[in-house]
């Protein structure tokens, strides 16, 4: 992994965890994520402008990630709703590389040099003593552990999924730019037909955190869209899942959230992770 490319997954980590504090501060979590979809469409639709249409041959990954995309949200949505985000969300980032890994050895024969398995083991590792931040999951989280466990595996679906993509069409700017003006309108249609004519009045307080969210979520993919160009799919996949260190920094400043002695721990491992990744 180059230095270019580790630089710009570490900044669009630090975006990611940046609009994932601004939809954890938002509480109706249908309009916090409508109100991203929308942002990241519209700062990304004069993209269009200049991108215009993808090749044919990219129509169906397109779609694929489409799917892929609004079922990860769906189901980060079900798993904030039966769990706690400092549980749930640690699992659903941390499941996700290591099963990247394996679909780009197993289904694509990418090579992984031994630093670079290495590192991603060890970022999912500490990704996952992240879990025990607040004590050992009992019995009734079960449910809410399967559901981030689900989110992983839709965040390793639409990571490989957009890396096919993104080689298929070499054009990261115009591929990103289509992935949010097809998946932006989505959460906002369900919340025109499920809120109706309050929806307006509900939206009020919230609509510019929400768009810049979006925007900053845009950004944030498309430096990842651009880094796996480079073809280190998993590498660039744990590296990205830092963003929960960076989370945790943010928490802590603006949230007033306690780090505590698992998070130092994790983040340390984290770390560790990070300069195999670079070796």
């Amino acid at each position: 992994m180059t230095t270019p490319v580790l630089a710009a997954v570490l900044v669009a980590a630090l975006l990611h965890a940046t609009w994932n504090a601004i939809a954890h501060a938002i509480t109706d979590r249908l309009l916090g994520f409508a109100l991203i979809g929308l942002g990241g469409m519209l700062a990304t639709l004069p993209l269009l402008l200049v991108a215009g249409l993808p090749p044919v041959e990219a129509w169906p990954v397109l779609l694929g990630s489409l799917v892929a995309h609004v079922l990860y949200l769906g189901l980060l949505m079900l798993s904030y709703r039966t769990g706690d985000f400092g549980q749930v969300y640690p699992l659903a980032r941390g499941t996700a590389p290591w099963v990247v890994a394996l679909i780009g050895v197993v289904v694509f024969g990418d090579a992984l040099p031994p630093n670079e398995f290495a590192g991603v083991l060890t970022v999912s590792a500490g990704l996952m003593v992240l879990v025990f931040a607040n004590g050992v999951p009992r019995r009734e989280h079960a449910p809410a552990l399967l559901a981030a466990f689900a989110t992983g595996l839709a965040i390793a679906t639409y990571t490989v999924v957009d890396a096919y993509g993104v080689r298929l069409t070499e054009d990261p700017t115009g591929y990103i730019a289509w992935i949010m003006c097809l998946q932006g309108p989505v959460f906002l249609l369900v919340a025109l037909v499920t809120r109706r004519r309050r929806l307006m009045e509900q939206l009020r307080p919230m609509w510019k955190i929400g768009l810049l969210g979006g925007a900053v979520s845009a950004g944030a993919y498309g430096l990842v869209l651009w880094a796996q160009l480079s073809g280190a799919v998993a590498g660039i996949a744990a590296l990205r899942e830092t963003s929960i260190v960076f989370a945790a920094v943010i928490g802590l400043v603006f949230f007033h959230e306690r780090f505590g002695p698992v998070r130092v721990v994790a983040s340390v491992v984290v770390v560790v992770g990070v300069l195999l990744l670079a070796l």
